[in-house]
């Protein structure tokens, strides 16, 4: 809105003396020492000037008389003295009227100073350089990050940045030489590489000198550090951004933090973001971590934060208003349970050893804790076939293999139905279920093994979880979905809200009845099984016998 606001200035001054009726003194604004209201005007124009009544409604002619003012303009009223000029008239005019918005420029206020008491900080004197644009091609400022004199500036399409309190002389070979200067923001100078920091300055997180964050327009996660920008989502993990970063609109998430327990850079990818989905259902995530000891990525979480940070050694995440610590156990076994709901630990292993001989892998062992399993074995595709007017792929998948604890009776005799113990290591059959493919004659639990050049092995902690379908209220029978994992009668069912230690006593395909009434809500994650639930288990080592295919 375009303006012009004029103030005026007086070259003159007045030397006053009022009286009221009373013959009490009155403040020269009309108000007496005593008193709040102000006295009315009125007329009282029975004096010549340059004496003239203040004027206030006096009624008593002798007061009217004995107050007057006499305005001067001459410096101490001398004769031909310097008279006070109006001086420079203040006014603003704002030639171009419209509001603008400088995304890619930083100003700043006066200074504050706790010590002296002095805050300026509601001061913008135009009088002074205050402001300091960066290149409008590199897009609108995202994150301000201010380390020892520098001040790091995060664009959407560039990181910057701006020396403090001095600034930078170059010679005619380039060299720069840092000099001190009044400018608060001296030379901004960018970091090589054509990175960003995109429109997500939560995924930003630093521990020490190293900055971490993400560049979604360019599907990059980055670390910034005294060796400049590296691109740490390069590290094996190229594909997996690629195709995950592009998927995260304007209105998701990308959350970052750094895990001062385990010294990891934690960043969740959210295509929703934690905060518009019920904590008991969240999808379209993925919560993952960058150790730089082994300088790559080395683990998923299963929990969708709103945000994350570290404080006094200490890791914390926040979710619907909450806080939560981890590494935490107040409650006892609580590991893999987050934000109340539990999940089984699992990771993947690729056996490629000699990966140009067709191989048949016979057995499956591991050194470790008992209490894990393998959910899946499955070898190399082989494709494609052209079958029933179709293009098919196979390939050779086993059977789930139990843990240790996981039993049967066979006439009185206890056999195990997956891993046996020997001499502290666990060893298991590998037991086929391909389904036929063309032309073959004995497959699936007929044959012994699977073939193939490499397998894929993913082993996980023991037990089986799935959701409670609908609401239940003191009922022995509990209706589920999304079940993972195999379900026995005798397992004990966990989880939160769940009373006592109920045990199955009978299963159907979508429900499961335990011996003690339970009062359950929509979506509870349930526990099933599992040999100390929440317990450490620690995984060593894993292994697979074979012998080189026939075929």
């Amino acid at each position: 809105m375009a303006a012009a606001i004029e103030v005026s200035y007086f070259n003159s001054f007045w030397l006053k003396q009022v009286r009221d009726d009373g013959g009490d003194p009155v403040w020269p604004n009309g108000y007496k020492y005593n008193e709040e209201a102000p006295i009315q005007p009125g007329p009282a124009d029975n004096l010549p000037l340059p004496l003239k009544p203040f004027p206030f409604p006096i009624t008593d002619v002798n007061t009217q008389q004995n107050n007057w003012f006499v305005e001067e303009s001459r410096i101490r009223g001398g004769y031909n003295n310097t008279q006070v000029d109006l001086g420079v008239k203040a006014y603003i005019v704002e030639d171009e009227p419209k509001q603008q918005h400088r995304l890619n420029a930083l100003i700043y206020s006066g200074i504050f100073n706790s010590r002296t008491g002095i805050n300026n900080t509601n001061q913008f004197s135009v009088g002074e350089s205050i402001t300091k644009a960066t290149d409008p091609a590199n897009g609108s400022i995202q994150k301000l990050y201010a380390e020892d004199t520098n001040l790091i500036v995060f664009q959407e399409n560039k990181v910057s940045r701006a020396l403090i309190d001095k600034d930078a002389i170059y010679s005619a070979e380039g060299n720069a030489a840092v000099t001190s200067t009044q400018l608060v923001i001296g030379q901004i100078v960018p970091y090589a590489g054509n990175f960003g920091i995109s429109r997500n300055p939560e995924s930003f997180a630093v521990y020490g000198y190293q900055k971490y964050f993400a560049d979604k327009d360019r599907n990059a996660v980055l670390r910034l550090s005294m060796d400049g920008l590296t691109e740490i989502s390069g590290y094996g993990m190229s594909d997996y951004f690629r195709d995950n970063l592009s998927s995260i609109g304007e209105s998701g998430r990308i959350i970052g933090g750094y895990d001062i327990h385990n010294k990891n850079y934690t960043i969740s990818l959210q295509q929703t973001p934690a905060w518009q989905e019920n904590v008991d259902n969240p999808s379209n995530y993925a919560t993952l971590t960058f150790d730089e000891l082994v300088n790559g990525w080395n683990s998923f979480y299963t929990y969708k934060p709103t945000a994350t940070g570290s404080l006094k050694n200490k890791f914390y995440s926040f979710k619907n208003g909450s806080i939560y610590q981890h590494y935490s156990n107040p409650t006892g076994n609580n590991r893999g349970t987050f934000y109340g709901s539990y999940a089984p630990s699992n990771i993947t292993f690729v056996f490629n050893d000699n990966s140009n001989v067709s191989k048949n892998f016979q057995t499956i062992n591991y050194e470790g804790d008992n209490g894990w399993q393998v959910n899946s074995f499955v070898s190399d595709a082989q494709r494609f076939d052209y079958v029933n007017n179709g293009w098919v792929s196979y390939d050779d998948t086993t059977a789930q293999v139990p843990s240790y604890n996981k039993t049967y009776n066979d006439g009185g005799v206890i056999y195990r139905l997956g891993f046996d113990r020997k001499e502290n290591k666990y060893f298991a059959n590998l037991v086929n279920n391909s389904p036929a493919r063309d032309g073959e004659v004995v497959w699936g639990n007929e044959m012994s093994g699977i073939k193939g050049y490499f397998a894929t092995v993913t082993f996980s902690t023991d037990g089986s979880t799935a959701k409670v379908l609908s609401n239940i209220t003191s009922s022995l029978t509990i209706p589920i979905k999304d079940l993972l994992g195999t379900v026995n009668i005798g397992d004990i069912i966990s989880g939160v809200g769940i009373l006592g230690s109920p045990k199955i006593v009978s299963i159907t395909q979508s429900l499961i009845t335990v011996d003690v009434a339970q009062t359950l809500t929509t979506n509870t994650i349930l526990s099933i099984g599992g040999t100390d639930v929440g317990g450490p288990k620690e995984l060593w080592s894993v292994g697979s016998n074979f012998v080189v295919s026939s075929y």
